[in-house]
């Protein structure tokens, strides 16, 4: 944390790596920080385009910042994203709680509706944070491993077995 640092111009980026001991992997976060002001909107698509895991942020000190991740940020990532894309909420600046205009509540509730992980978070005070990408990661790979389970040992057919119920031949089996 540096309280020098200006806010994101268009974007920043950055990772993390989280070890899951109950799944035998690691996950490599790619952190791409994007402007949420609206000057930046049609750049910051390209960051977000095929992502597996949204956070969703605000700055608990600003009713507006927790209105645009509701009433536009979260549809936004969930209309460029993988189809099952993992959420979290980050209600940021924790520390500075008496000064708040977004309750921890009504925070929770929006996580909840949408069904993602929320934290209540302080990049000064480094609260939250490895919590919030140690749960959506965990969540990303359960959802994985029941996609995986679910898929073995079906056989996906091809067009032209779905077109010629009763001709034995063209009939072709895909594995997936």
């Amino acid at each position: 944390y540096n309280e020098n640092t200006e806010s994101t111009q268009a974007s920043t980026y950055s990772y993390k790596t989280v070890e899951y001991k109950d799944f035998n992997k690691s996950i490599s976060f790619d952190i791409w920080d994007t402007a949420g002001q609206e000057l930046y909107r049609a750049v910051a698509k390209n960051f977000y385009i095929n992502a597996s895991i949204g956070i969703l942020v605000y700055d608990i000190k600003r009713k507006e910042s927790f209105e645009a991740i509701k009433n536009y940020w979260f549809e936004e990532l969930k209309s460029s994203g993988e189809d099952n894309m993992i959420f979290g909420v980050a209600g940021n600046k924790c520390d500075l709680f008496q000064q708040e205009q977004v309750t921890e509540e009504e925070g929770k509730k929006f996580a909840k509706s949408i069904g993602a992980v929320f934290h209540l978070t302080s990049c000064k005070e480094s609260i939250g944070i490895d919590e919030l990408f140690e749960e959506c990661g965990k969540k990303y790979l359960e959802m994985n491993k029941l996609i995986d389970s679910k898929e073995k040992g079906k056989i996906h057919l091809d067009k032209d077995k779905a077109n010629n119920n009763n001709n034995n031949e063209g009939k072709k089996k895909k594995c997936c």
